[in-house]
């Protein structure tokens, strides 16, 4: 725990004598687990994980197992903890570290020290042996704890990243299910973006057809609107048009248009309508042009149409 005493022991660990390694190993083995969320302790156990043999690094983590998570969380531990995941070497140490995360997958992604041992699993584990991640998010009511808190959604990221296949197709089927929801939210929104930019042929339309019914009102919030807008560029023809057609049947068309969020959601459909639906919308915004006319936001969208209007008389 002393700064200068732990500098001595790291520099003998690096010198990587056996016997040396031997006797730091027993002297500090029943104390790991305090150590490692030690301002200077948690040097000497990395860099003990780093050149311990196989044997001794089963018996640390077994050691720590009980207190991994709570380790997990500190500022210290961390950064031993992901130390610990970067040298893994054998099954049955990556079994102890699976064992010792399982239960506490989702407390440790929204943890500001836990969620980069989360992403170090990520980074260094087999997407096999990461299933207890994809599954523990996947569970009832998680996704949505996950994907709508400021560290969770990063992470949540990250776990499409490195996933098969068949758990990407796990965790978007969670993504889609509850895409309403998340949408609305100022992290979750950013999750049903990232899923409409994956290479996955019909997801974009998919997911878009989730938010039908509610275009008009999704128009209106910070958050949704950019996803409605990203949404009429990704979609297929025919689930645009969907989206097009209850901006144009919406009873008060005139609050979309001066709104300062759904204003843009109604420019970007005058930019992507077909053309037979695009002068729909037109005629149905036509009415309200004077009205536009000393409003901030529909200003863009009357001289839009004025444009346009007069690009047609000219040709």
């Amino acid at each position: 725990k002393d700064q200068h005493g732990c500098r001595f022991l790291q520099k003998k660990l690096e010198e990587k004598d056996a016997k040396v390694t031997e006797s730091i190993f027993e002297e500090i083995y029943e104390h790991v687990a305090e150590l490692m969320t030690d301002p200077f302790g948690n040097y000497l156990c990395q860099k003990l994980l780093e050149h311990c043999n196989d044997e001794q690094r089963l018996m640390v983590i077994d050691k720590v197992g009980p207190d991994l998570v709570k380790i997990s969380k500190n500022m210290h531990g961390t950064r031993a903890v992901q130390k610990m995941i970067e040298f893994l070497t054998t099954p049955e140490q990556i079994a102890l570290v699976k064992k010792a995360l399982a239960y506490s997958v989702v407390p440790l992604i929204q943890d500001l020290n836990g969620n980069h041992v989360v992403q170090r699993c990520l980074n260094k584990l087999s997407p096999a042996d990461n299933q207890f991640i994809y599954d523990s998010v996947s569970q009832e009511g998680h996704c949505i704890e996950v994907a709508t808190h400021r560290h969770g959604c990063c992470v949540l990221q990250r776990c499409i990243d490195h996933a098969s296949d068949t758990q990407k197709l796990q965790l978007i089927g969670e993504i889609i299910s509850n895409a309403l929801v998340l949408v609305q939210d100022p992290y979750g929104n950013y999750v049903v973006q990232y899923v409409l930019d994956l290479p996955f042929p019909g997801l974009p339309s998919r997911l878009a057809k989730q938010f039908l019914g509610h275009i008009p009102i999704l128009s209106t919030q910070k958050f949704s609107s950019n996803v409605i807008e990203k949404c009429l560029n990704v979609a297929d023809v025919p689930t645009r048009a969907l989206l097009i057609q209850e901006l144009i049947e919406y009873d008060n068309l005139l609050y979309l248009l001066q709104d300062p969020y759904a204003n843009y959601v109604i420019q970007t459909s005058l930019g992507m309508s077909e053309p037979h639906q695009h002068v729909k919308l037109v005629e149905a915004i036509r009415p309200h042009l004077a009205a536009l006319r000393n409003t901030p936001y529909g200003k863009r969208i009357q001289n839009k149409i004025l444009k346009e209007s007069q690009r047609e008389y000219y040709q």
